[in-house]
């Protein structure tokens, strides 16, 4: 670094008090449509060079720190564990108790929901009613459904990482729509050229994130802040039909499934070229990472599989198969990191895997056309959406 003197440093500090005043000559003008962030918790500080508000990393090597066995945030502790699973034929969610591998009880809701997500500040679990264009909220506490909420096009939902905003990808209505994220007012549309917006992941840093769409086979990149599309691109395969999609550990990889293609993309996000096929079984549809951020599991729905990916190998390692086939669709990882729990899409029925052994633990029968099951409460600081995504 070179020599300061003590005139370049007098001249510095003149420098800086002259940015500062500046900076404190006037009020900001916001837009109409802009909302005010939610309060930051005290106990959380900013990414320094991340999204304004976001919380810090617990380790910037593992955006997954959070999410160790069993480290379950205050707001969530005393909720009781169970597996909320939304039936998109029988407009319905199915509760199951993990305990007992038992339906304890069935909720209406609206037509057609196809994902249950975590609220970012862990309260609510919106179940997405994509059809009867509403969302309607569960207490995780004492299991009962509130007032649905009106939101055109609920296909899928995420939060922004600082929980400024909800984001609903309206799949046919061909748009990200930015909401508040308890009354979920709209603050900004942005219209995709893209069909089928439906899975997303954010970068490490939570600038920018990455969206699938479904039937036009691309992928989106999106600037988290100023939430506009930055970057489009049509994926290498004719007729593929990318579906979830999740960040490694060291959030330098971005991994999308494709269930035309039967395998996994592997993008650099920052570069957005293009990604690399990864193939894993016949209809490669959800992603869920470990608890010791070590594996990914694939679930192959086409072929009644779940594949096993191992980050630090960079390879595939294992392929479970469930006995009697079956449609392994979404779900998630159970607290303690023991039980890997899926939606059995065509078969109305959810599937509990042991991680140890890929052995079936359950099967059990639930309403038709279960999708996007959440399992709650899990481990984390805060959750970006979707059937459970945390950090």
């Amino acid at each position: 670094m070179p020599h300061l003197t003590k005139r370049s440093t007098a001249l510095l500090a003149i420098a800086a008090l002259a940015v500062l005043a500046a900076a404190c000559s006037g009020p900001v003008k916001r837009s109409e449509t802009e909302l005010a962030p939610p309060p930051v918790r005290p106990a959380t500080a900013a990414v320094s060079s991340g999204l304004p508000g976001m919380p810090s990393l617990l380790d910037p090597k593992d955006v997954y720190a959070a999410d160790r066995p069993g480290r379950l945030s205050p707001v969530v502790a005393d909720f009781p564990s169970r597996v909320y699973v939304p039936n998109t034929l029988s407009n319905t969610v199915s509760v199951i108790d993990p305990a007992t591998y038992k339906v304890i009880d069935t909720i209406p809701v609206g037509a057609q929901p196809q994902h249950v997500v975590p609220s970012w500040d862990l309260k609510t679990l919106w179940v997405n009613n994509n059809r009867g264009h509403t969302l309607t909220p569960i207490d995780p506490a004492t299991g009962e459904a509130g007032p649905p909420v009106e939101v055109h096009d609920p296909y899928n939902l995420y939060f922004t990482p600082n929980g400024r905003y909800a984001i609903v990808m309206a799949s046919l209505d061909r748009r990200l729509v930015f909401r508040d994220p308890h009354t979920m007012a709209v603050a900004k549309t942005e219209p995709v050229s893209c069909y089928g917006v439906n899975h997303a992941d954010f970068s490490a840093d939570g600038r920018y994130f990455i969206v699938s769409c479904e039937f036009s086979g691309e992928l989106l990149k999106v600037d988290t802040e100023r939430m506009e599309v930055t970057a489009q691109q049509k994926l290498p395969f004719q007729g593929a039909m990318p579906q979830d999609v999740k960040i490694s550990p060291d959030g330098k990889t971005f991994y999308i499934a494709d269930m035309t293609a039967h395998g996994v993309w592997v993008l650099d996000g920052e570069k957005f070229t293009t990604p690399v096929l990864l193939p894993t079984g016949k209809g490669a549809h959800g992603l869920y990472v470990s608890r010791d951020s070590k594996e990914m599991y694939i679930t192959n729905r086409g072929e009644g599989t779940v594949s096993v990916f191992d980050f630090a190998r960079d390879e595939l390692t294992k392929k479970w198969r469930l006995p009697d086939g079956g449609s392994p669709d979404m779900g998630g990882v159970s607290a303690d990191g023991k039980v890997l729990w899926l939606s059995g899409r065509y078969h109305s029925e959810v599937y509990a895997i042991d991680t140890a052994t890929g052995q079936q633990l359950a099967r059990i029968p639930v309403g038709g056309g279960p999708h996007g099951l959440a399992v709650y409460p899990q481990p984390g600081r805060y959750s970006l959406g979707h059937t459970g995504v945390f950090r």
